[in-house]
């Protein structure tokens, strides 16, 4: 019985005095979910709080309302568990999946992975994504030493004091992505009522800055890359298809139409941690290239050459072989953060401030400038939305080839028509009354009909011809004047 009457007790809240005089309230609300065991709302008055027994019954009976509307949060598990949960059953890809996590682990867990889901608000957001914004290794503002490398080793110039550098605006808007994934997940799941998303003011999205290189310095790269034939033209297709390099690293001779001149993009490859493997595209959009005669030409040679490497090593290409690799039988595809180093040394060798992305953007603003539409450029990059990524990215380079062709247009519009001059615009198309006596009365001096010396009618019988007041006879009169078509003695003179 007396148990029976403790649970009531308890169902119902009660209050237990702490050792420091301080009143805890603690009312039950139901099993925790997620670790299975009772869940309590726990609210604790301080010690010398003014009628604190008074206040201690007022806060049961607001947290029992909680719990009857349902608004209370119903487990008592961290954000790193939520977070863990979710990415469990997210539907990502396995990059995106593996770069999710590394967020997670760098900087989600070290500062607020502790923390209950329900203890989430505007504050703790702006706080956690102003600690982003300060340091990105999150240190504790004591100055140390930033090692190369963990493992033991002689430090060189390589280990250097640590300045706080803040994360990229981009990265803690992907984490504010994360949270926000999971947070709605907990809504669902009932661990919550309310998201606290809203209220939280990630970065704004940084605005795209492509920067391509110039015709002079991609021409400077392609004379130096085909010092190599085979990497050569692997710069060369990247410059011309505007493929990402893990696509042109995952692309294989089964791929490659060499008679039709195109190329099908439907894998890349994938490289994180070490690991590395074939996935779909980013966009999982499987694409068609044409090709121009030159880089169809291109190929073919560089087909020739790796037959001819093959055969040399005795062995041959097989029907997956990829078209860029190391091994005698291209069964191996390339590494894309060994492409990406290569090409970031050839470009340091030239004194060029460029990297291996940057002849995507080179291939998107060349076509772009060449008049070719934005869906078009869109699905030869691969972009999703139709075109509106491409949109975003290169709206500058979209105005700049806008204001050519309005150039180019004008330039082959036929000359416009000058304006007519006050005098051939009154002979030619009179608009007033007075201008259409002046036209009429010059035509007859050109004609002949008025000769020389004759003498015009009086400005009444002008009047009285033409139908008009003299005032508008003056007015015409005053043009012939001003033609040179009368003189001060009002004789007309032809001329």
């Amino acid at each position: 019985m007396a148990k029976a009457s403790k649970r009531r007790q308890r169902a119902r809240g009660y209050v237990e005095e702490l050792p420091s005089g301080a009143l805890r309230v603690v009312v039950y609300a139901g099993i925790d979910p997620v670790t299975k065991r009772r869940h309590y709302l726990r609210e604790t008055m301080p010690a010398n709080t003014p009628k604190a027994a008074e206040e201690a019954e007022r806060a049961i009976r607001r947290l029992q309302t909680q719990v009857d509307e349902r608004r209370q949060p119903r487990t008592n598990a961290s954000l790193s568990q939520l977070i863990e949960r979710h990415l469990k059953i997210a539907e990502l890809d396995e990059t995106t999946l593996r770069t999710y996590r590394g967020y997670v682990r760098n900087h989600l867990d070290p500062l607020i992975g502790h923390v209950k889901v329900g203890a989430v608000d505007a504050d703790v957001l702006d706080s956690y994504y102003a600690e982003l914004r300060r340091c990105r290794r999150h240190c504790d503002r004591r100055p140390f030493i930033e090692h190369r490398t963990k493992t033991a080793h002689e430090c060189d110039h390589r280990c250097r004091p640590h300045e706080c550098r803040p994360l990229g605006a981009s990265t803690i808007r992907q984490i504010h992505f994360i949270l926000s994934g999971a947070f709605r997940q907990a809504v669902r799941w009932k661990w919550i009522s309310v998201s606290p998303m809203p209220t939280g003011k990630p970065p704004s999205a940084p605005r795209p800055n492509p920067r391509p290189p110039t015709a002079d310095e991609a021409a400077r790269i392609l004379n130096e890359a085909f010092n190599d034939p085979a990497w050569g033209t692997f710069v060369w297709l990247a410059m011309v298809t505007g493929a990402r390099r893990g696509e042109l690293c995952g692309l294989r001779w089964s791929k490659v139409e060499l008679d039709q001149g195109a190329i099908v993009i439907d894998t890349s490859v994938a490289q994180n941690s070490g690991k590395k493997w074939l996935k779909d595209t980013k966009t999982h959009q499987h694409r068609r290239l044409t090709l121009d005669t030159g880089t169809v030409a291109l190929l073919r040679e560089h087909r020739a050459a790796c037959d001819e490497t093959a055969t040399k090593l005795k062995t041959k290409l097989g029907p997956d072989a990829f078209v860029f690799s190391l091994a005698p039988d291209n069964s191996e595809h390339l590494i894309p953060d060994s492409v990406s180093q290569r090409y970031s040394k050839m470009a340091a060798r030239l004194d060029i401030d460029t990297h291996l992305h940057n002849l995507r953007h080179y291939s998107a603003t060349e076509l772009i400038a060449a008049g070719v539409d934005i869906r078009t450029v869109a699905g030869r990059l691969g972009h999703g939305g139709g075109g509106t990524t491409t949109l975003r990215v290169y709206t500058a380079f979209v105005s700049e080839a806008d204001q050519r062709a309005a150039s180019a247009l004008f330039e082959r519009l036929p000359t416009r028509p000058q304006p007519l001059g006050g005098r051939e615009r009154i002979l030619s198309d009179p608009h007033a009354p007075y201008e259409a006596i002046a036209a009429k009365l010059c035509a007859a001096i050109e004609s002949g009909l008025l000769p020389e010396g004759s003498i015009l009618p009086t400005t009444k019988q002008l009047a009285q011809q033409h139908g008009v007041s003299e005032g508008t006879i003056r007015r015409a009169l005053d043009l012939l004047r001003a033609w040179n078509r009368l003189d001060e003695s009002r004789r007309l003179r032809t001329t």
